[in-house]
């Protein structure tokens, strides 16, 4: 088990990396002078994995939507106790997500955190379904699915993706629907965990003042080797065109709010990278404050300080998004798509570029002191396939034609949706 230090050459930063036996990947930042740890045990399994096979397997396996974020929550308990209570006891704060493309269970402490790192890699690794408690959970997360369903925000966000893809899954609700959930079984609870919880599909991720050779002596405590039996995941054919161009759904809210977005090529690795950090940046010129755009919108108050902008990106998708409260989203939608053509025209104000460059930089450098963002860097990045210091590296070399160079290519009129909530109240 051979450690390998990956450092960033613009900041000194570093990271030990190790690939243990077991197959698991772990990510240790020693921050030397802090207080907290945050420590992240993670699987390459979201809301959009449902459809999968093995090297040996003849045919795909098709699940239920829902599963992953279903599986999550009964991984918390256990034959014996409920997890948060085995955490109360060393003074650490556990939780867990499920996102599009990844689950991941945590803790955060400032004392005990050998005792914490024991717990959490030990309830991950035993899992514990029965028929009797995927019926009561099946309650459970039906209920939260209506009160999804009931929240505008999350509303108008599907309602534009729904807009934007024909057979990608990244359109169903992460939790699933309430037909699909009830689909679902403790055998095949058990089947997605033994596919998708292989060590050789996870990264422990852990950063703050810890030792990295207790870290690794705790690992090599609890973790069963796993053979990598060759997981394949694949998503339905998606076409470059999007469904429809605008969705309208009333709701009883005090204000409309809207999502304007654009379908974007989606890419891997590497290329996802290089593309996040030019879209993010040309989001980021097309809302600063100081541009006439923003300042005549403001000014004829169709847009309030809620006006923002956001990269979505996963495996198969890729959006770029403006959101906010307004009443009149279609002058928005107007003229954010005037002022991409005119920029692409007239060229990018190099000036705004410099300062939009310089921003994200001292945000990226300042997360590097930041014991969360450390670790959930180390997790997305590896499961990205980036080096955890690639982000900084690659906003270095961007350029002002990089971020015109994707205008042009991506943030196309035929391509843009908008999806609406009016309020009713």
């Amino acid at each position: 088990m051979e450690k390998n230090i990956i450092t960033s050459e613009r900041t000194g930063d570093k990271i030990i990396h190790v690939k243990h036996d077991s197959g698991l990947d772990i990510y240790i930042c020693e921050m030397e002078g802090y207080s907290s740890i945050e420590a992240l045990f993670g699987t390459k399994y979201g809301s959009v994995n449902t459809m999968f096979k093995m090297a040996d397997d003849k045919e795909y396996t098709v699940v239920p939507e829902g599963i992953a974020h279903f599986l999550e929550h009964k991984l918390f308990e256990n034959e014996d106790c409920d997890v948060f209570e085995l955490y109360a006891k060393t003074g650490a704060s556990g939780n867990a997500f499920t996102s599009f493309d990844k689950t991941a269970y945590l803790f955060s402490c400032t004392k005990n955190y050998k005792e914490s790192l024991k717990i959490l890699l030990d309830f991950v690794q035993a899992p514990y379904f029965t028929q009797a408690t995927v019926d009561k959970e099946q309650g459970i997360i039906g209920q939260e699915i209506q009160m999804t369903n009931d929240n505008p925000e999350w509303r108008v966000f599907f309602n534009m993706l729904r807009c934007m893809y024909h057979n990608h899954p990244v359109k169903i609700d992460i939790a699933g629907t309430i037909e699909s959930i009830a689909q679902i079984n403790a055998d095949l609870l058990y089947k997605c965990y033994y596919t998708f919880y292989n060590l050789n599909n996870m990264v422990l991720s852990i950063a703050g003042n810890v030792k990295a050779d207790e870290v690794l002596a705790i690992c090599d405590e609890c973790l069963k080797k796993c053979e990598d039996k060759g997981l394949e995941t694949v998503f339905p054919d998606e076409p470059e065109s999007i469904v429809q161009a605008e969705i309208t759904e009333k709701q009883p809210v005090g204000a409309s709010i809207f999502n304007i977005g654009y379908k974007c090529t989606p890419c891997k690795g590497n290329e996802r990278l290089e593309k996040v950090m030019a879209a993010s940046v040309a989001a980021d010129i097309l809302s600063d404050p100081s541009t006439e755009m923003y300042q005549k919108l403001l000014r004829d108050e169709v847009i309030n300080s809620s006006f923002g902008t956001e990269v979505f990106t996963g495996d198969g998708y890729f959006t770029v998004i403006f959101s906010g409260e307004s009443d009149s989203p279609d002058v928005i939608r107007d003229t954010v798509s005037a002022e991409i053509e005119r920029i692409i025209k007239d060229g990018i104000d190099e000036n705004l570029f410099q300062r939009i460059k310089k921003s994200t930089y001292g945000g990226l450098v300042r997360e590097l002191n930041n014991v969360e963002a450390v670790a959930n860097l180390m997790m997305n990045s590896h499961m990205d396939g980036v080096s955890p210091y690639a982000t900084i590296q690659v906003l270095s070399d961007l350029k002002s034609s990089d971020v015109l160079e994707f205008m042009k290519n991506e943030l196309r009129k035929d391509r843009l949706v908008m999806s609406v909530i009016e309020g009713t109240v």
